[in-house]
């Protein structure tokens, strides 16, 4: 299994914006589907925007839709999630996931995903 490494996060106010990032830990390539998936504080995780590594397709949950964008740049094996006119509802724990049975097509469900990081929090306040 691969160790998968967040960047971002951090606190903001409804309407505002953040960017993540992710990245295997040590420089390893990644030549797999990434994504994000979040857990809210009493909730089951759930899938938020995934890319595929070749053609670069992409999937997102429908709450998410029109307000976050994933990108990825696979020479640095690095995914972004860019977060725009976040809201509280947005608040959890993000965490980057990969899967390694995937490299053109994308998965929506969470648990299929199996490389994983260790989740940086988002908090959006009111």
């Amino acid at each position: 299994q691969v160790q998968l490494e967040e960047f971002g996060g951090g606190l903001v106010q409804a309407g505002g914006s953040l960017r993540l990032s992710c990245a295997p830990s040590g420089g390893t390539p990644y030549k797999y589907t990434m994504g994000w998936i979040r857990q809210a504080p009493g909730k089951e995780r759930e899938f938020v925007a995934a890319i595929s590594w070749r053609d670069q397709n992409t999937a997102y949950a429908d709450y998410v839709k029109g307000r976050f964008t994933i990108t990825r740049d696979n020479a640095k094996s690095t995914i972004y999630l860019q977060m725009n006119s976040l809201k509280p509802e947005d608040t959890a724990v993000y965490y980057c996931a990969g899967d390694s049975d995937r490299r053109s097509t994308v998965g929506t469900i969470w648990s299929d995903y199996d490389d994983w990081g260790q989740g940086t929090q988002v908090t959006v306040s009111s």
